[in-house]
């Protein structure tokens, strides 16, 4: 038997729910914003002393630990042990240990010393053994990250559950900010900082330490360029590392390292750019081979040992590697880019800074570290002085103090009898109570005593450096200079000059040879070799379609299509495939991607941009212009160029102009003029309205503008014009065919 539904009782006269209305604003101000902060501040930008919060917690973790001395343990533990402060999973924490290890790769100068598998950084295939199997210390160059911090350099601040304390940042001795790479991802924002040569950056940071007015110029003289744990070859520009140093934004150049084996006739890439990784250029290459992009590899093959890194392209019979390499480095990551992106927290607000200012802050920071440090030893010698002074009152009477001590019936006594009989305080009182009975002689006190000189000669001294930043100042830079003796090691990445680089030419690979081009009212394209054209001339069109432009060229050539849109579009002769006169061929506006409705008006091969050539366009509100072929000039492979002339009348007639010719304008009231073409104004923006050349009436618009004209007017010489704008003249013995003749 089915349950019957329970139903609820049905209230009448309920008030309606109070609608509250809250401005999107605010909700994003109260909910969304505390997130954003959280991320940007606790979790991927880095702070000035070059650590995420991740970081920190875990290299802490392992100084308490005492994993700077001693032998390594699991990664397990110390991932274990870091969960104490670090509230994420045991995932997380092992992959920013990996990323630290000397077996990672990915620093110049690891602070983990490994054993085991920890992947690769130029690899992103290439995983990482499970923490149990793992082993890992701190490097003997992590101590240089924990330099006072159990003297009060830095603060230290609850864990999240208030059972441990963590430093908020580790008083490093040097701007590991610039010697470690960073790359974090926050909320609206992101960093992305490159790693700088560590014995560059302490010569910078001593340059600017000793004399603050240190010039951008000067430091780049110094600090020459990034270094990468990679290698690579770093392409040098110096006005975009100017960039990079004073706005911290900007791209630095990465280029392989090969070699070519002349006995086995293959290239070995021995290093790659930091910002790849080998499975992507194996990819790209393998779809170049694949779409007959890339003709000279015959094999390619992962070659990564015990040795280190290799890369190997087998080349066939013939092939130039010089010229192989020049296509590689710009077809393929071989040669790619490090986005400089300089975000960094300064007192918990981000900020972009260039290089400069970074490590002003950092000296900033690393002063105020040393003063505490030296603080935390004044007040440690301070203290002992005190003590001493009191135990100096001893000497005065030992038999006193003994005699104080024994006839002291309480224990809790002892103490205040002593400040009375002595006339020190409390803890003075304390100290001497506690001293050993063996130590109540003459010799014992007399060597104690004699401290108090010398400690309050290192007292005066400590204040004197306290008090003084130059002083500070000077106590970093001796520290710089050692951190240089120790660890400072060549660079890793070579620089290139890139006026020594030779550049690739893609019309290199494309085979030349003669062809005609032809292009058809409909926008049938065709491009015919020379031989296939002599055994058969005869077009094959759609129904009402005929050829409007033909000429040679080379397969090397350049194309620029104009459409009714006033848009140009570029092409190379070798983009297309070459057809018989019997076919059809390709239709522009889908072969090179027209918007619907756009059709081509005007076709021109370029061989090259030569000064005083001209486009000219004849508009139907009696306008013209003659714009410079360089304005239609690229450096890059940019296919549409929008605005390619004026769309303020439609336009008549296009023509290419080499050198001055004649042409004739008629307009639909049968009336015509002749001009040369040297009369139209040249403009150099290409969407120049120009000027008029035709002076038209209301509702007349010039419908023709023709080069052929001599032969089919009669008495040609009163429609000659010198001046513009011009009065058109009535065309005698009109041809109807001729003035109907379109733009082409």
């Amino acid at each position: 038997m089915a349950r019957k539904k329970r139903e609820l009782p049905i209230e009448e006269n309920l008030p309606e729910a109070e609608v509250t209305y809250q401005p999107i604003t605010e909700t994003i101000e109260s909910n969304y914003m505390p997130y954003v902060m959280s991320v940007i501040i606790s979790r991927a930008i880095p702070e000035i002393d070059g650590f995420k919060p991740s970081h920190r917690k875990l290299l802490y973790t392992m100084y308490k630990m005492g994993l700077l001395t001693g032998n390594r343990t699991k990664s397990a533990n110390v991932v274990g042990q870091t969960m104490k402060l670090n509230p994420h999973g045991d995932a997380a924490i092992y992959e920013t240990l990996v990323r630290l290890t000397r077996g990672n790769g990915a620093l110049l100068h690891p602070f983990i010393d490994s054993k085991g598998s920890f992947g690769k950084q130029y690899s992103s295939e290439m995983a990482f053994a499970a923490s149990r199997y793992t082993e890992v210390k701190l490097d003997a160059f992590a101590t240089e990250l924990f330099e006072g911090i159990d003297k009060d350099a830095v603060d230290l601040i609850d864990n999240y559950d208030s059972t441990t304390k963590e430093p908020t940042l580790l008083p490093t001795t040097f701007p590991n900010v610039l010697v470690t790479p960073n790359m974090g991802i926050a909320v609206g924002m992101a960093s992305n900082i490159c790693s700088f040569n560590l014995r560059e950056i302490c010569e910078g940071t001593i340059a600017l330490l000793k004399n603050p007015d240190t010039t951008v110029d000067q430091l780049i003289d110094i600090v020459k360029a990034p270094d990468f744990s990679g290698g690579a070859y770093i392409l040098y520009d110096r006005e975009a590392l100017k960039e990079v140093y004073t706005t911290g934004r900007g791209n630095i150049r990465l280029r392989a390292k090969y070699r070519y084996s002349k006995e086995n006739n293959c290239i070995e890439i021995l290093e790659i750019p930091y910002s790849t990784t080998i499975e992507a250029i194996m990819k790209r290459v393998t779809d170049l081979v694949k779409e007959n992009k890339l003709k000279e590899i015959s094999d390619l093959r992962d070659e990564i040992d015990l040795s280190g890194f290799k890369l190997t392209f087998d080349l066939k019979r013939g092939t130039d590697p010089e010229k192989l390499m020049a296509k590689l480095f710009k077809l393929t990551p071989l040669e790619d880019n490090f986005n400089c992106n300089f975000n960094v927290l300064i007192d918990s607000s981000p900020r972009q800074m260039g290089v400069f200012e970074i490590i002003r802050e950092w000296i900033k920071f690393r002063v105020e570290c040393v003063r505490r440090e030296y603080s935390f030893n004044l007040k440690k010698k301070e203290d002992k002085l005190h003590l001493l002074l009191g135990l100096g009152k001893i000497l005065l009477d030992i038999d006193k103090a003994i005699r104080i001590v024994r006839e002291t019936s309480l224990e809790k006594d002892v103490v205040p009898n002593l400040m009375s009989g002595f006339n020190i305080d409390e803890i003075q009182a304390e100290y001497i109570a506690e001293i050993k009975l063996r130590n109540l002689n003459r010799e014992y006190i007399l060597n104690r005593i004699n401290e108090i000189e010398s400690l309050q000669n290192e007292i005066d001294e400590l204040k004197k450096i306290i008090s003084s930043e130059r002083l500070l100042k000077n106590c970093i830079v001796k520290q710089l200079e050692q951190i240089i003796r120790k660890y400072g090691v060549d660079r890793r990445s070579e620089i290139l000059y890139e006026n020594t680089v030779p550049d690739y030419q893609p019309e290199d690979d494309v085979e030349n040879y003669n062809v005609r081009i032809v292009i058809t009212k409909d926008g049938y394209f065709k491009k015919i070799t020379l031989v296939s054209l002599r055994g058969n001339d005869e077009h094959k069109h759609k129904e009402g379609d005929y050829i409007v432009s033909n000429e040679d060229a080379t397969n090397r050539d350049e194309i620029i299509f104009f459409s009714d849109k006033a848009n140009a579009y570029k092409a190379h002769v070798s983009d297309f495939d070459t057809c018989k006169a019997s076919e059809l061929g390709d239709y522009i506006p889908a072969k090179l991607g027209f918007d619907e409705g756009e059709k081509v008006i005007f076709m021109k091969k370029i061989t090259e941009y030569t000064k005083g050539h001209n486009i000219i366009f004849i508009f139907k509100n009696g306008k013209g212009v003659r714009v410079p072929i360089e304005s239609y000039q690229t450096k890059n492979n940019r296919r549409k160029l929008v605005s390619a002339y004026s769309d303020v009348s439609p336009v008549a007639a296009i023509f290419y102009e080499s050198e001055p010719f004649d042409l004739m304008l008629i307009s639909n009231v049968g009336k015509a003029i002749i001009i040369n073409s040297s009369l139209i104004p040249i403009k150099t923006t290409r969407n120049a309205q120009g000027v008029v050349l035709y002076s038209l009436k209301k509702k007349q618009e010039l419908t023709a503008a023709v080069t052929d004209f001599d032969g089919k007017y009669a008495n040609t010489k009163k429609y000659r014009k010198s001046k513009i704008p011009a009065t058109g003249v009535v065309l005698e013995e009109l041809d109807v065919e001729a003035s109907q003749m379109t733009m082409l």
